[in-house]
């Protein structure tokens, strides 16, 4: 089973001051979608952006946006982050009290629902839940603050999700680079959440090369 190999670059590592010219750069660049990591500072230790932002990065790119929410019962909020404007939601099975439900609303709302794992998660807890999904994450940091060094252990996740035979996309958020990005590709990813990888090379369309095997 072969997919398409995507980008999804996470703006946590962009530069704010800057945000539209740092998106506009990593489109031309070659990526294929924009991750964007919203935390609420309850359910991970930190605190980011909200819809209102979203809704701004809506007006400067046609790609997908790729909006990871670790947000404590994010079924309250998903209207919100459909209407500013997400093409795919993925919340946490950590933090659902009804994960299906969730994910029920999501498609009703005509977006594209995921399911994400933390590192210490078992990922049989997110089995139950993949016929209702496009996406899996598999969390390789623990979330909450970029720059994390990746987690090996994580692989494991990402090849038994295929040998259970789930055929959607699965995506790996942490740590991704060159060496990481080849683990991850290789046990069945097909998505890869890169930040500083990224934001952090002047040379973006080189920095979207490196993650992709020759």
């Amino acid at each position: 089973m072969k997919h398409k190999i995507i980008i999804s670059p996470s703006i946590l590592s962009a530069d704010f001051a800057v945000l539209a010219d740092e998106i506009k750069q990593v489109e031309s660049a070659g990526c294929d979608w924009i991750h964007v990591d919203v935390m609420d500072g309850h359910f991970v230790p930190n605190l980011t952006i909200g819809p209102t932002v979203i809704k701004s990065i809506r007006k400067c790119t046609k790609l997908p946006l790729d909006v990871h929410l670790m947000i404590e019962e994010p079924v309250d909020w998903i209207a919100d982050y459909v209407s500013a404007g997400s093409d795919l939601i993925t919340v946490h099975v950590e933090a659902c009290k009804d994960v299906r439900q969730t994910l029920e609303k999501i498609r009703e709302l005509g977006k594209r629902p995921g399911v994400s794992v933390r590192p210490k998660t078992w990922i049989e807890e997110a089995v139950p839940f993949l016929g209702f999904v496009d996406l899996v994450l598999i969390m390789t940091v623990e979330p909450g603050f970029g720059g994390q060094k990746f987690m090996p252990e994580s692989v494991g996740k990402i090849r038994s999700l295929r040998q259970m035979g789930f055929e959607g996309h699965i995506s790996v958020d942490g740590g991704i680079n060159a060496e990481t990005a080849r683990l991850a590709l290789e046990a069945g990813a097909d998505v890869l959440v890169a930040g500083n990888a990224i934001f952090g090379n002047s040379d973006r369309k080189a920095a979207v090369k490196s993650l992709k095997p020759s």
